[in-house]
């Protein structure tokens, strides 16, 4: 049980990548901070959990109220006395021409995706800082990486994790906080189909099928794998490919993405 008692806060924990890194992490003995909007979704994401009891608390939160997140914090920290690995997992999608998206759009991608990354990490860190301990995992995309056509405010939204997490590593690094960001290509979940539209409205549907799309499932457990590692970063999914291609051939993975209709 290689996280036997470690203290891991999961957001975005009620389906996806977050639920099944819930699973995973339970699996290998963690105590439990579920969050998400969704609270019946994070109950029964608990009660499929290993051993479901006191060890699993469940804590309600919203990404875009920027202002109630210092709380939560304060919570999480109290239920189990400290937060050993806070996974910033919750965020939202976005599918729509630039043009044709509105400009509130772009702001609840920011707000959601990056700012209450953020306002959460800030809250947690002082007390990692104080224990000198802590590990800070970041799920971005590879789309954080690349910005691909129909993803402006999504791909805007995950490039600025990395130049804020970066950053905050080179940081905090003597005081032994680890950071691991990580970046999937497609995964099988519904973050696509709830993607919000030019007009702030989800979508409700894929654009094309992703036949080469990992499970969440395993990318939890490539993430989890990460995250016993220390990496920094991580690539997970085919699509991971296309960030060492664009290191040496930027060009080309332009011209490519260009001649991409649906992605």
């Amino acid at each position: 049980m290689k996280f036997k008692d470690k203290v891991v806060w999961v957001t975005g924990a009620s389906s996806g990548i977050g639920e099944m890194l819930a699973y995973s992490f339970r699996r290998e003995g963690a105590k439990l901070i579920l969050s998400s909007r969704h609270g019946e979704a994070l109950e029964r994401v608990r009660q499929n959990c290993q051993h479901a009891n006191s060890d699993i608390v469940v804590l309600p939160l919203d990404l875009a109220d920027l202002g109630s997140l210092p709380q939560k914090a304060e919570q999480a920290l109290a239920a189990f006395g400290r937060i050993d690995i806070l996974v910033n997992n919750g965020g939202i999608g976005q599918y729509a021409r630039a043009v044709e998206t509105s400009f509130s759009v772009d702001e609840t991608l920011m707000r959601i995706n990056y700012l209450g990354q953020v306002a959460l990490t800030k809250a947690v860190l002082p007390a990692m800082l104080k224990r000198k301990a802590g590990h800070i995992v970041v799920v971005s995309s590879v789309t954080g990486k690349i910005g691909a056509p129909m993803r402006s405010a999504y791909a805007a939204s995950k490039h600025a994790l990395h130049g804020f997490f970066d950053s905050l590593r080179a940081e905090i690094w003597r005081e032994q906080i680890k950071i691991t960001i990580v970046c999937p290509g497609y995964v099988r979940t519904n973050l696509r189909v709830n993607a919000l539209g030019g007009d702030g409205t989800p979508r409700g549907k894929l654009a094309v099928a992703y036949t080469d799309a990992v499970s969440a499932e395993a990318c939890a457990a490539e993430i989890v794998k990460a995250v016993l590692k220390q990496k920094e970063e991580v690539y997970i999914g085919r699509q991971r490919f296309a960030v060492y291609a664009d290191r040496l051939f930027p060009g080309l993975v332009s011209q490519a993405l260009r001649r991409i209709q649906n992605i």
